[in-house]
């Protein structure tokens, strides 16, 4: 039903096992576990642009969420025009409330193809979903991409003497699978334990301080006023899933880690390291973002009361009391300012002349006139 996802899984891994061959020796531990840890790598950098996305989504549904609140108490009786109005919010404001789920979406898939991929390695015994194999059949039969050289290369892979694929709760009878038919198993369920209790550990406190993370990050952005806290049911629901996200996942991995296999106990802590770090660096990406937005609005904001703000000896501006008439007074009363300026220029021009269309005393007459002859005037004038 899931080969969709085990083929691309066990490819991914494969190539990246060829690729750890060329430093270390292909049947090492060492190159196995870098391949798993190079297979977490690519498809958490594939992830990386839509985690981004499904964070800054997720900060607009934060902003969003008194306006949605209002819609839900506007339609409450009308669950149809309650969610084409929230649609049409989520459109203006250009958020997509299934693309956050993409990158769980996606990296289930990987993690149930992972765990089926390396358990596949051992198909011996009965506990479990095994196939009831024998030593023999599952040392000659392929898994997925690998072949049967792969196959046995990883069956007799160790990393401290406990092999890649086996678990704390695996039964003894699974044991033999892991060395080469007709020998004893060289290696004891303490062997294990050894490797598998810490990655356990360190699982659990990793996926722990992920969410303590990202729950201090809300917290902080809500008494710092940036968002609204979800009050009423919606805010309980957020409690909830707070404290599971803080205590009941990481306490889930410490009592289920005891049958997953060494293999996937490394990818769970690659995955979650790989997590902590994404985090610290999208918070800060988002975080200068959001600064400057602010920065840009505030800009906005006292650009456009600069622009209403009366000039001097106007009249300020209201908009709720004729705004508009009193706008368009000041702009009158300020031409007739500059025209009264323009008159006392010309005023005290020379002879009383204007600045335009009169001469001064000094000037040439124009075609047509005679010149002024002053000795006249004053003859008249005695």
């Amino acid at each position: 039903m899931l080969n969709f996802v085990y083929w691309p899984i066990s490819a991914i891994l494969w190539f990246w096992h060829k690729a750890s061959g060329f430093l270390f020796d292909p049947s090492s531990g060492i190159s196995w576990v870098l391949a798993i840890i190079l297979l977490v790598v690519t498809i958490r950098i594939l992830l990386f642009k839509p985690m981004l996305n499904q964070q800054r989504s997720a900060i607009k549904m934060q902003q969003l969420a008194p306006e949605m609140q209002a819609i839900k108490e506007k339609y409450k009786n009308d669950q149809q025009a309650q969610a084409l109005a929230m649609r049409q919010l989520q459109k203006e404001m250009g958020v997509n409330p299934l693309g956050g789920c993409l990158p769980i979406l996606v990296q289930m898939p990987v993690f149930i193809g992972l765990f089926h991929v390396l358990r596949s390695f051992n198909r011996t015994g009965t506990s479990g979903n095994a196939l009831g194999m024998s030593v023999e059949q599952n040392w000659n039969t392929p898994n997925y991409i690998f072949g049967v050289d792969e196959v046995r290369s990883f069956l007799l892979a160790r990393v401290l003497n406990a092999p890649l694929s086996s678990s704390v709760g695996m039964g003894e009878d699974q044991y033999a699978a892991f060395t080469v038919p007709g020998t004893p198993a060289d290696f004891t369920r303490m062997d294990i334990m050894i490797v598998a209790i810490p990655l356990i550990v360190v699982a659990a406190l990793a996926t722990h301080f992920n969410a303590r993370m990202s729950v201090e990050r809300t917290r902080a952005r809500q008494e710092a006023g940036l968002v609204k806290r979800q009050e009423g049911p919606m805010g309980q629901q957020m409690d909830m899933m707070n404290k599971m996200m803080l205590w009941f996942f990481p306490i889930m991995i410490l009592v289920t880690g005891a049958f997953w296999h060494i293999g996937l106990l490394v990818y769970m802590v690659t995955n979650n390291v790989w997590t902590y770090f994404q985090q610290r660096y999208i918070f800060g990406k988002l975080d200068e973002e959001e600064k400057e937005a602010i920065a840009a609005k505030k800009a906005a904001k006292r650009e456009a009361q600069e622009k209403l703000a009366p000039k001097v000896g106007q009249k300020p501006i209201n908009p709720k009391k004729g705004g508009k008439r009193q706008a368009a007074q000041n702009a009158q009363q300020s031409q007739s300012g500059e025209a009264s300026t323009a008159n006392k220029a010309s005023s005290h021009l020379p002879d009383g002349n204007s600045a335009k269309g009169q001469q001064g005393p000094a000037s040439k007459p124009a075609p047509g006139q005679k010149p002024a002859n002053r000795k006249k005037r004053k003859r008249k004038k005695k």
